[in-house]
């Protein structure tokens, strides 16, 4: 392993300003400055987590911030049949340079669910030099919510691995929000407030990221003090293993959500009282927003990042905090909105005279509230340069481009794609392919890097592969091409890339730039008017989902293969239950007892099944998120509440189901116990309204269903985290079941797009 001793890496970030004129550009740099060896040391220790200590010996690593443009990330890697020569100007481009080798020369694979890593030997040989500067000066990660949707019950284990894989994928500027209430509560007590206050604020570990945004409070908590000190010794672990790669890890800041009990204390504060946020009532609603114009608001502010610059060594000068998220501001006064986002920067800059805010512009997509020129007065009060936009849905509904560029504060495309955590089959690989580029050729374009920030992780990985593999490009690929590659790297075998050709084409093809919340109505409570948008051909699905299993005899079944069998295998059920389902209302309306009855039976059997495929598998398993969380508890109370978080993040997603089924999971287990009930109930309820003459009431059967719901969040049943049964021969005897279904639904499809012409 090469190393360059005795100097610092200064990298990240580089915020390209218009000057006044419009036509010249000053630089800013802000600088991380962990030593080049230390770096280099760092990005070695992820190869060697990575593969077997003799194979790892055959790559030779070292960090020269020399080799590429000051402003950029570059890396460079050669071989010679038995050594790889990586180098790379931080130790985040050094361990970007050994994944594209392994990707692209190697047809290796590494991703959320698994690698397959059977490298060839000898090494494939690499002359000349292979160079690489990615245009992106930035590469971001993760959304406010994906600490709580994927990450809340992680451990140590699972961040190294997960940190690996950011650096694998050229990540730097990620977020870092672990812990924040332990820097919360100091501050908080050392003003006054009591312990109970502040119980009476924070929510419990699931539900955090809305607590955080002023959504809701106190709901799930409260917080253990072991929360607060394994949450810390966890956070030290992460910005330290982040800061050695030459990542740039992004705190939080204040907003000015305040613990509703600061008006005791300070009784003339400026506040107001934010909205009802998700149909949540007291004692959980509605969060106080302290006026950023108020002194104390800098008060509380700056005492909050200094306590973060003690505790962690200083901070990376880039910081998250997020205004009106889902709220409506008080006044559309420019006055007001100018003020209110520059109080949040001048809080900064007053405890971090270098530092940068770095906010989502979901706020600008919601609502009739963000006119241009409100946006334009909003974004007005922060110096330029000193505000960084996340662009958060840019695939489908991008802000820079009706916004003349952020009026030129700079911006990160990002492509968002998931919501909850959903496990629907979704993806806009077109708009995915195009739209980073178009950004950086949009007229006066102020965008500095791309990003991902999915609400949840741990589906649809080949969406994410794709967008990471554009990060380092310069232009657009040849789809098709790219997923035989994928194809090959991921299975070690190109058998299979019919099969993902064709959700290429229907699935993760959408082109109609809706947001795929997964509706499927297996994990929704059912009405007498669901709607299921199907966007795509579900033959291809359908035929993807045939041709997996042609390719059973030709690829090595390893853990990724099984893992996509399930998937396709779910995402076809998915659809076939909404069409027996619209063969359930059809009999209800017509007074068919025996069609509800049918049908009926029929839709459970199918949940049933769904359970058997998801079952088969370790990563589609209920019992891993409950356990998960309940390793974290040190005694028997906190077990309960943790579990109880989990349980109820997933399905009611509040005391009554405030935002009933956002974060739905298709979990074996779960469609077995909690969604089989609640369908039960509902067919139940047809079949008793047939026969008794008597009208549906939608008020009472919701009233029942929340009972349901409720007990199961409460209930302590263990679910399996061994998987059950043979993937592969379990979606055969699955296809073979319902193959006569597809037929049905094909013909059913025919009929509509006739009566259509």
């Amino acid at each position: 392993m090469h190393q360059l001793q005795g100097k610092l890496c200064f990298l990240l970030v580089f915020v390209i300003l218009h000057a006044e004129n419009g036509n010249s550009f000053e630089t800013i740099h802000f600088k991380s400055k962990t030593a080049i060896n230390v770096q280099t040391s760092a990005a070695y220790d992820v190869i060697l987590r990575i593969l077997p200590p003799n194979t790892a010996a055959q790559f030779k690593v070292s960090v020269n911030p020399d080799i590429g443009p000051s402003h950029l990330t570059t890396y460079k890697f050669s071989s010679d049949g038995k050594i790889v020569y990586i180098t790379g100007t931080s130790g985040v481009a050094v361990v970007w340079g050994f994944h594209h080798y392994l990707k692209h020369y190697c047809n290796c694979h590494i991703s959320w669910q698994g690698s397959q890593l059977d490298l060839p030997s000898p090494l494939p040989v690499v002359s000349p030099e292979v160079l690489i500067t990615s245009l992106n000066q930035v590469r971001y990660y993760q959304n406010v919510c994906t600490v709580s949707y994927s990450f809340v019950f992680w451990n140590w284990t699972r961040w190294e691995q997960h940190i690996d894989w950011m650096a694998l994928n050229g990540i730097n500027l990620p977020l870092a929000f672990t812990a924040q209430e332990s820097i919360w509560q100091r501050v908080y007590l050392k003003m006054g407030l009591t312990q109970q206050d502040l119980d009476e604020h924070f929510a419990g570990p699931a539900f955090l990221a809305w607590s955080r945004m002023g959504n809701i409070n106190a709901w799930g908590g409260p917080l253990s003090s072991h929360w607060h000190t394994f949450q810390l010794d966890l956070q030290h672990r992460i910005l330290k293993r982040m800061r050695s790669l030459g990542m740039m890890p992004v705190l939080p800041t204040f907003a000015g959500h305040i613990p509703n009990a600061i008006t005791r204390l300070f009784p003339n504060a400026s506040v107001t009282r934010l909205r009802n946020w998700g149909h949540f009532s007291d004692p959980y609603c509605c969060t106080y927003l302290l006026d950023s114009q108020d002194p104390l608001f800098k008060q509380i502010g700056t005492a909050f990042i200094k306590e973060m610059i003690e505790e962690y060594n200083g901070t990376d000068h880039v910081y998250n905090g997020d205004l009106f998220n889902e709220m409506t501001p008080s006044s559309s006064d420019p006055d007001y909105l100018s003020a209110a986002s520059r109080g949040v920067y001048d809080t900064i800059a007053a405890a971090d005279s270098g530092g940068v805010w770095l906010m989502q512009a979901w706020l600008f997509t919601k609502g009739t509230f963000w006119t241009h020129e409100a946006i334009k007065a909003f974004l007005g009060g922060v110096p330029k340069g000193k505000l960084i936009l996340l662009d958060l849905q840019a695939e489908s509904q991008p802000v820079y481009n009706r916004t003349s560029s952020f009026f030129g504060q700079p911006f990160i495309w990002s492509m968002l794609h998931n919501f909850g955590g959903n496990h629907g089959m979704y993806g806009m690989l077109d708009a995915v392919n195009q739209g980073p580029f178009d950004a950086m050729k949009y007229k006066d374009s102020s965008m500095i890097g791309t990003g991902l920030s999915p609400e949840g992780i741990d589906q649809n990985y080949i969406i994410y592969d794709f967008m990471s593999d554009l990060m380092w490009r310069n232009k657009s690929v040849d789809i098709q091409k790219w997923i035989k590659n994928y194809s090959l790297r991921r299975y070690g075998s190109e058998s299979a890339s019919q099969a993902l050709l064709l959700l290429a084409r229907s699935v993760y093809n959408c082109t109609d730039a809706h947001e795929d919340h997964c509706a499927a109505i297996v994990v929704k409570r059912p009405t007498k008017d669901m709607s299921y948008q199907i966007w795509y051909n579900e033959s291809d699905v359908v035929a993807s989902w045939k041709a997996f299993l042609k390719a059973v005899d030709k690829v090595k079944i390893s853990r990724l293969f099984r893992y996509d069998i399930v998937d396709v295998t779910r995402q076809v059920l998915q659809d076939v239950a909404y069409h027996v389902y619209t063969n359930i209302m059809n009999g209800y309306k017509t007074n068919n007892y025996t069609a509800v009855d049918t049908y009926g039976d029929m839709l459970l059997e199918l949940l049933l099944d769904m359970d058997r495929i998801l079952s088969s598998h370790e990563d589609w398993l209920l019992g891993k998120w409950l356990v998960a969380a309940k390793l974290l508890a040190t005694n028997a109370e906190e077990q309960k509440l943790y579990e109880f978080n989990a349980r109820n993040q997933i399905t009611l997603w509040g005391p009554n189901g405030e935002i009933l089924d956002y974060g739905n999971k298709q979990w074996g287990g779960l469609l077995k116990s909690y969604y089989y009930d609640r369908w039960k109930l509902y067919i139940d309820t047809l079949l008793n309204c047939v026969v008794t003459k008597h009208k549906f009431n939608q008020t009472v059967f919701n009233e029942q269903s929340l009972m349901l719901g409720q007990a199961w969040t409460k209930d302590t049943t263990i679910y399996p985290v061994i998987p059950t049964g043979d993937t592969i021969e379990i979606s055969r005897q699955l296809y073979s079941k319902y193959e006569t279904s597809f037929k049905e639904i094909n013909r059913k499809i025919r009929k509509q797009h006739e009566r259509k012409q």
